[in-house]
């Protein structure tokens, strides 16, 4: 990758709804972020219920497609709302076939990151946690930094308008984090490559 290429960031949207809050807010991301950062939209909708009789070579079309947006992609953002205290099933379903193989999936070591929200004040905190604990248990690299959840989401926009400035700031900075985590890890690829020429 030349230096002058953008940081390529696959979004994942724990919610199916065409008018889901989480999928907005990738969408609102992508539309602020600098040249510098890329932030493509990825669609989990058609990924069937994880059936270990179908997991192999032959995965179905839509897993192959979730897990080479996620193997060409630099960093991985999860937005998603919290379903019943926790992580929505389809997020969940998601995670489970992308997985695969145990130990050495698409995300092992991928810098990620985590937005949570909820029409309550709390954000979809425990939905982050849960998330938090899938994604180190499949070898993800979790961003660290400050949690980021998005309380009373239904209230911040207006139209197509976010309303609260401080909160997307707020978004905004944790995707800097992310970015730079992927911009090191690329580096160190590039380095141990030359090293082994």
């Amino acid at each position: 990758m030349s230096q002058t290429a953008p940081i390529r960031i696959a979004g994942i949207s724990g919610s199916l709804r065409q008018a889901s809050f989480s999928t907005a807010l990738i969408k609102l991301l992508a539309s602020k972020l600098q040249p510098a950062i890329e932030l493509s939209f990825v669609d989990i909708s058609e990924v069937p219920l994880y059936n270990e009789d179908l997991d192999g070579a032959n995965k179905p079309a839509a897993v192959n497609a979730v897990n080479a947006a996620i193997a060409q992609a630099d960093a991985v953002l999860f937005v998603t709302p919290e379903y019943n205290h926790g992580v929505p099933g389809v997020l969940k379903n998601t995670l489970d076939w992308v997985s695969r193989p145990v130990f050495n999936s698409a995300l092992k070591g991928k810098p990620v990151s985590i937005i949570t929200s909820s029409l309550a004040f709390t954000g979809g905190v425990r939905a982050q946690y849960q998330l938090r604990e899938t994604l180190t248990s499949m070898l993800a690299h979790v961003v660290p930094g400050p949690e980021v959840v998005v309380g009373g989401v239904h209230t911040k926009f207006q139209d197509e308008a976010f309303l609260d400035q401080g909160t997307l700031d707020f978004m905004l900075s944790a995707i800097e984090r992310l970015r730079s985590e992927a911009a090191l890890r690329n580096a160190g690829h590039a380095a141990l490559q030359a090293a082994a020429k």
